[in-house]
């Protein structure tokens, strides 16, 4: 739990500002993203959801409720502002499928669980990392130009600054994603989420959204999974070992499905990964990810009612319990 000091005085029923530094705010921040995938087992008292798959779906549903404008802060008259989010709903629900599929399982029981292990720490520290940016700016937009160039978990307040260093793989991890600091993608994505609230027509909307979704998009594979799993040798060898030899068979299909559920059996609600994509490859996983945008934004223009009716029920998923 954060705390800010502030000088009281004797007087009955009144108020006494409580000046918050950036750091503080951050620390704020940091601590939404940890209970967010927490449950309470007492009074400011916490503990982290054990299941990997649960905590992906808990993921994917703060994601929609950021795109349906329903954390603190939204305003449903700028919905379509945080575009990322939507198309992050159904890729964090991917990895939840993924996590649960009887590859991965068997896999991490019989081998190895490098890839269980990656998928749930590139999937933890992204959340982490983008649900911040975006609820500070929903929930405390007028202090978010001030403070945006200050996020670092070293400056938290102690006492999460000692709460981040217990989260899992953060000493490993904080180093390579450089401490949540900004990157010129964010700075980017949120001058065009600034720039759609004041947009007056439909044809500047759009472009504004895809804009902000492939920054943030840039940001997410480049920033943060680049360094934190690709780049693992370890990681990147069971990527490779499952693209190209007898256990392909045996791997989940590498597919981005624009629905609740894991599979679909229309082929225009998902985006199925070309053969020759290497998603140890910055450069050709972000190919697959720029035609899955496109595939996505056609979809969300073309059957939005479908569209918002799926990142709803993922919504509902923000308070799954563990399993």
């Amino acid at each position: 739990m954060s705390v800010v000091e502030a000088k009281t005085n004797e007087k009955g029923q009144s108020c006494v500002d409580a000046v918050c530094d950036c750091n503080t705010m951050w620390s704020i921040v940091q601590q939404m993203a940890t209970s967010r995938l927490s449950e309470q087992t007492g009074p400011f008292k916490h503990r982290l959801i054990k299941n990997y798959a649960v905590r992906a779906r808990r993921i994917a549903a703060t994601y929609a409720r950021f795109y349906l404008e329903q954390e603190d802060g939204g305003n449903p008259r700028r919905k379509g502002r945080f575009y990322w989010m939507a198309l992050g709903a159904f890729a964090s629900k991917t990895v939840a499928c993924t996590l649960e599929s009887w590859q991965v399982r068997t896999q991490a029981y019989v081998m190895s669980e490098r890839t269980k292990e990656g998928l749930g720490k590139g999937n933890f520290w992204l959340f982490c990392d983008i649900s911040g940016w975006h609820w500070y700016y929903s929930k405390f937009q007028g202090s978010f130009d001030q403070c945006i160039n200050s996020r670092n978990t070293n400056s938290y307040v102690p006492a999460l600054k000692a709460e981040v260093a217990k989260l899992p793989w953060s000493q490993e991890a904080l180093p390579k994603i450089k401490y949540l600091k900004v990157s010129t993608e964010i700075l980017s994505a949120f001058r065009k989420v600034k720039e759609y609230e004041l947009a007056g027509t439909r044809k500047a909307k759009d472009a504004l959204q895809m804009g902000h979704l492939l920054d943030v998009a840039n940001h997410e594979q480049g920033v943060i999974l680049q360094p934190l799993i690709y780049d693992d040798k370890d990681f990147s060898f069971w990527v490779e070992l499952q693209r190209n030899w007898l256990v392909r068979r045996a791997s989940p299909d590498l597919e981005l499905v624009f629905s609740h559920a894991c599979q679909t059996e229309e082929p225009e609600h998902k985006s199925v990964a070309p053969s020759e994509t290497h998603l140890e490859s910055f450069v050709s996983r972000m190919a697959w990810i720029k035609s899955a945008a496109g595939q996505f934004d056609k979809l969300m223009k073309k059957k939005e009612a479908y569209m918002e009716a799926q990142l709803r029920t993922m919504a509902g998923w923000v308070n799954q319990p563990d399993q």
